[in-house]
């Protein structure tokens, strides 16, 4: 499964280390990593990209994905690109681009603080324990989110991208060690909470547009009626 991976370290060697794991895990066979970026937030709350990286010709087509959650995490205070970071500044700050939901943008900004660095990649995982175990040893906070197939579908679509990891992680549980499942089982309850939150949004979301919709077509329909009347009132009107 496609996916965007942020993994928040407390300090820069942790970060690399993290980054390093990640290509051990693609050597041994448990991921594949499109592109990925190590990314420090500053003291000012600005953030800038030490180290980018694509990987092949499948890199260079996915960085906007990447390039576009990268600026979305630097916040509204600023966003400074490193130089030899090859990402293209005009396509940041889209969640759209991103093809992921705004709630995990700011999942990953409550523990993306001044002064710590994350390791931001895209990926392709088939379980998610290989990369938590690792980064878990290097005290690092994992965030995780199934791409978005189509950049202009609606936003249920990263509903359907949730339960589509509610459903694996399920499926983890099932099989996973005593000491794994509680911490599945914690992620579970939380990713449930999400989606039902999420849910509710996108349910209020199309009440509202339903309504306003109605509401036009009232609107328009007053107005024909209006414009009926006129017409046939300009009919009767000697010349």
């Amino acid at each position: 499964m496609e996916r965007m991976l942020v993994v928040v370290f407390d300090n820069e060697r942790k970060a690399f280390e993290g980054k390093s794991a990640l290509r051990q895990l693609e050597v041994e066979g448990d991921i594949t990593i499109y592109a990925g970026a190590v990314v420090t937030k500053h003291a000012d709350g600005t953030a800038s990209v030490k180290q980018y990286e694509d990987f092949g010709p499948v890199g260079t087509l996915v960085g906007t994905s990447l390039g576009s959650l990268i600026g979305l995490l630097g916040g509204p205070v600023g966003f400074a690109v490193g130089a030899m970071s090859g990402l293209a500044v005009g396509v940041l700050f889209d969640f759209d681009n991103a093809r992921v939901g705004e709630d995990f943008v700011q999942d990953v900004l409550k523990y993306l603080t001044p002064n710590k660095v994350a390791v931001v990649a895209e990926v392709d995982e088939e379980w998610t324990t290989p990369v938590d175990t690792r980064m878990e040893a290097l005290d690092g906070t994992v965030f995780r989110r199934a791409l978005w197939e189509v950049e202009e579908k609606m936003r249920d679509d990263d509903v359907a991208a949730m339960k589509a990891d509610l459903e694996q992680l399920k499926q983890e549980l099932a099989k996973a060690s005593a000491e794994r499942k509680a911490k599945l089982q914690k992620r579970i309850g939380e990713l449930q909470s999400k989606i039902e939150a999420q849910q509710k949004k996108l349910d209020e979301r199309r009440t509202g547009f339903k309504a306003r919709q109605e509401a036009k077509h009232e609107i328009l329909k007053k107005n024909a009626a209006a414009a009926g009347r006129a017409l046939k009132e300009l009919a009767r009107t000697p010349l």
